[in-house]
């Protein structure tokens, strides 16, 4: 087996891969709340900050807090838009307690392209669930991640938890 690729079917990848990605920011279509909430998987909203699923997640249930604000380190931020930030957070944390109930979290920001941010411009806190065992053969040996459930079915599961 040595050299040889398996195959992970994925085909909600193919979007991702093909599509012209639009010009601007990712994040600042958050800005405006309405029709397109269910499109964009954003889950919650407060003043100065939205959390989302993660369009290409590293595992089930990967967030990410982002402010309102285009701002692209921390220390750009207010006080009032930090502490909005950081609420968030844990309000999305305790979310994801109720309805996945991981073992753990990673918790993460990247500044800038050297230190992995796809998106340098605009801030965005990873919030990553995490469970014992959750690394198995298949990165390791298959150099692939398994991710067990569609963002269409979370992201309603999470909506329906929050009401």
């Amino acid at each position: 087996m040595k050299g040889q690729t398996g195959l992970l079917w994925a085909p909600w990848r193919s979007r991702f891969i093909y599509q012209r990605r639009p010009p601007g920011c990712i994040f600042c279509g958050g800005r405006r709340s309405g029709r397109r909430e269910a499109s964009r998987l954003i889950i919650r909203r407060s003043r100065h900050a939205f959390a989302l699923l993660n369009l290409y997640p590293y595992t089930n249930g990967h967030l990410m807090v982002a402010p309102v604000r285009h701002v692209k380190e921390p220390r750009l931020l207010t006080a009032s838009e930090w502490a909005d930030l950081w609420s968030l957070l844990l309000d999305s944390q305790r979310l994801l307690d109720r309805v996945l109930h991981p073992h753990g979290y990673n918790i993460g920001i990247n500044l800038g392209r050297a230190a992995g941010a796809g998106i340098p411009g605009h801030l965005h806190v990873h919030l990553v669930p995490r469970w014992e065992g959750d690394t198995n053969f298949m990165p390791i040996v298959g150099r692939t991640k398994v991710i067990s459930e569609g963002l269409q079915a979370l992201y309603r599961k999470l909506l329906k938890a929050q009401r």
